[in-house]
């Protein structure tokens, strides 16, 4: 599927400058032509900064479609064209460059990324994660050490997202045991479904998703 007039991109820089990475930007599509999209300027998602682009920036970018689908390109800025308003002109992914999955299960990622997990009346503990997505995490438990969690417990969490440029995200988010494998008699493995999670931060374990199956497809 590919993107089209009045589709919403959501859009990440691709810098070593660790502020700008962590920022997303939310931009329209105003119009298509062969090589490229015009979309209008980005503004900050949350604070309605408008964000400036140069001619070569590097952008990571998604877009949801009314099927429920969310797909996910990259691109670059190839320059600008004056129409009521200033519009940037962004190259226009191929069909192959395109990654696109179910809203209801988001992209999700094999990735060992550092988790802390907090439960009512326990004190926190630090694990790694099996998986990542937009909808949820898989980490380990290792009941050895007082690591224990069940079906339809709540807790807190935050997760430590690592970006390809260096730059280093918390996010955090409440979630629910919706099971938990047991693998061993001292490990298992418990997945977690979001109930409470700021869009924003979403955005950013996406952008993680979306840059780890980059990364896997060129393996």
């Amino acid at each position: 599927m590919f993107p089209k007039i009045n589709d919403v991109l959501y859009i990440s820089m691709d810098t070593e400058d660790e502020n700008e990475a962590k920022a997303i930007y939310k931009s329209r599509i105003a119009d298509l032509d062969d090589n490229a999209m015009l979309i209008e300027v980005p503004i900050a998602d949350g604070s309605g900064r408008l964000k400036k682009l140069y001619i070569g920036d590097e952008l990571s970018a998604s877009f949801t479609t009314e099927g429920g689908m969310n797909h996910y390109f990259n691109s670059y800025v190839l320059g600008y064209q004056e129409d009521a308003v200033l519009l940037v002109r962004i190259r226009k992914p191929e069909k192959g460059d395109i990654t696109s999955v179910q809203r209801r299960g988001y992209l999700r990622v094999t990735a060992e990324l550092e988790l802390s997990v907090t439960t009512k009346g326990s004190p926190p503990f630090l694990t790694k994660t099996v998986d990542v997505g937009g909808g949820g995490v898989s980490f380990h438990l290792n009941t050895d050490v007082g690591q224990r969690m069940e079906e339809g417990m709540v807790a807190s969490f935050w997760i430590l997202i690592p970006y390809k440029n260096g730059a280093l995200e918390h996010v955090p988010f409440e979630g629910e045991v919706v099971r938990v494998q047991k693998l061993s008699s001292s490990q298992s493995v418990a997945m977690v479904k979001f109930v409470q999670i700021l869009d924003v931060e979403r955005q950013k374990l996406i952008r993680f998703c979306f840059e780890r199956q980059f990364d896997l497809r060129k393996v």
